[in-house]
C-alpha cells in the first residue's frame, strides 16, 4: 500500500474533487437538422465556458461536455442516452431539435434517474409525462403553448378565421395536432381541415389543395426544414398565395437552401433574437459568441438563435441545480430545481423557473415572431 501511495496511483478524496463534471448532449449534429445542433452546442458551450471560468461548480470542478448524435432517430437517441448515462456517467444531459428522439429518451431518463434538460423539442408530452417522480425539465417552447399563440399570432396579423393545419406526421405533430385544435376551438374560429405529411415526402400539392377546396384562409405549419420546404415549394408549384404561420422546426436546418424564395414567405416563432437592445446577459454572450466563432459577426449570424438561447440559459440552470444539490446525484439535481429562485437569464428574468408540477422555464410571454431574409432570421417588426 505504501508503495501504491508513494507512486501517486490511490486517488485522494481531494484529487477525486476535482474531476470534472461530465455534462451530456444528443442532438442532430449531422445531416438536414445539423445546423440545429451546432447551435445548441455553441449555446451550451459559451455557458460552460463562463461557468468554468468562474471556478466551475461543487468546489472546483470544471464542467465538460460529451456529445452524441442521434441523427434526428429516435432509436439511436435512446442508445446514445444510455451510452452517455452508463459508459460516460453525465451528472445531467441535453435534447436536441427533434420531439420523437426526446419522447423515446423520456423513459430512459426516468428509469434511470438522470436529469434530461430539453432545450428545443416542444411536444408537450416531454416534460408532461406522468412519470413520479419526473426527471425531464426544458427550457423551450411547450407545444400546448406555442399552438395558442400561433393561433393568436394568424388571427391578429392576418385575420385568420378558417385555419388549415399542415402536420408531420409524427409525434411531435401529433402533440400539435392536439394543442392546434384546442386553441381553434378556444379561438372560436372554424378548422379548415388537417392534413399530414412525411418527411421524405417530395411533393404535397394534393394535400394543400384539399385544404384550399376546405376554404383555408392560413396555413399553420408544423414540419422540421425539409418537410416543411417541401410545403412551401409546394405552394409555389400551385401559384396559392396565402399567408404560413409556422413553429420552428423550419429553423433547424437549411430550410432557405431548400425551400428557395418560398422561404421568406413564412412567420415562425422563436424564444430569443439577438436584434435589437440586449439585457447586460444578452450583451456578455453575444461578445463571447464573436470572440470564440469568428463566422459570427452580427445578429444575423446566430442561426436559429432559439438553439443558443434555449441551451445557454439552460446550461446556467443545469449549473445552478449542481451547486445547489451539492452533489451529481441525480435525484438531489432534480430536488434542486425546485429550489432555484430569481436568476437573470439571457432570455428572461427566471423567478421560480421549476417546480413539481412544472418542468417548463418558459410561458406564453415568452416568444417572438420572425422571418427569414434571406438566410438571417429576423424578427417580425411591429
Amino acid at each position: 500500500m505504501a508503495i501504491l501511495v508513494s507512486l501517486g496511483l490511490i486517488t485522494s478524496p481531494s484529487a477525486m474533487a476535482k474531476d470534472p463534471v461530465k455534462i451530456g448532449l444528443v442532438a442532430a449534429l449531422s445531416g438536414q437538422s445539423a445546423k440545429s445542433g451546432e447551435a445548441i452546442t455553441r449555446g451550451l458551450e459559451i455557458a460552460i465556458e463562463e461557468i468554468n471560468g468562474r471556478g466551475g461548480v461543487l468546489g472546483g470542478r470544471k464542467l465538460e461536455l460529451i456529445r452524441r448524435d442521434d441523427e434526428s432517430n429516435p432509436a439511436r437517441g435512446q442508445t446514445a442516452a444510455r451510452e452517455l448515462i452508463f459508459k460516460e456517467k453525465v451528472a445531467a444531459f441535453f435534447g436536441g431539435l427533434d420531439s420523437p428522439v426526446s419522447l423515446a429518451i423520456v423513459p430512459v431518463t426516468n428509469k434511470e434517474k438522470v436529469p434530461f434538460m430539453g432545450v428545443w423539442a416542444a411536444a408537450t408530452p416531454i416534460t408532461q409525462n406522468g412519470a413520479k417522480p419526473n426527471f425531464v425539465f426544458r427550457v423551450s417552447a411547450v407545444d400546448a403553448i406555442v399552438d395558442k399563440a400561433l393561433v393568436k399570432y394568424a388571427m391578429k396579423k392576418f385575420g385568420t378565421k378558417k385555419p388549415g393545419l399542415m402536420l408531420i406526421n409524427n409525434p411531435w405533430g401529433e402533440s400539435n395536432e392536439k394543442g392546434l385544435m384546442d386553441a381553434i376551438k378556444e379561438a372560436k374560429i372554424e378548422l379548415a381541415g388537417v392534413e399530414k405529411l412525411e418527411s421524405r415526402d417530395v411533393d404535397v400539392v394534393p394535400q394543400l389543395m384539399r385544404l384550399k377546396n376546405g376554404g383555408a384562409d392560413t396555413v399553420i405549419l408544423i414540419a422540421n426544414a425539409e418537410p416543411g420546404a417541401t410545403v412551401m415549394k409546394s405552394l409555389g408549384r400551385m401559384g396559392w398565395q396565402i399567408p404560413v404561420v409556422s413553429h420552428w422546426g423550419i429553423s433547424g436546418g437549411r430550410f432557405p437552401e431548400l425551400a428557395g424564395d418560398m422561404s421568406q414567405k413564412v412567420e415562425f416563432v422563436q424564444t430569443y433574437s439577438f436584434f435589437g437592445k440586449l439585457n447586460p446577459v444578452g450583451e456578455k454572450v453575444f461578445a463571447a459568441l464573436k470572440k470564440k466563432y469568428p463566422d459570427i459577426k452580427g445578429p444575423e449570424d446566430i442561426i436559429p438563435p432559439v438553439g443558443y438561447a434555449n441551451a445557454y440559459d439552460a446550461m446556467t440552470l443545469v449549473a445552478l441545480a449542481i451547486e445547489k444539490a451539492g452533489s451529481t446525484n441525480g435525484d438531489k439535481i432534480r430536488q434542486a430545481f425546485y429550489q432555484i429562485g430569481p436568476h437573470q437569464g439571457l432570455i428572461k428574468n427566471y423567478v421560480k423557473p421549476f417546480t413539481p408540477d412544472n418542468h417548463d422555464a418558459l410561458n406564453e410571454d415568452d416568444y417572438i415572431m420572425v422571418h427569414y431574409v434571406g438566410d438571417k432570421i429576423i424578427p417580425m417588426s411591429n
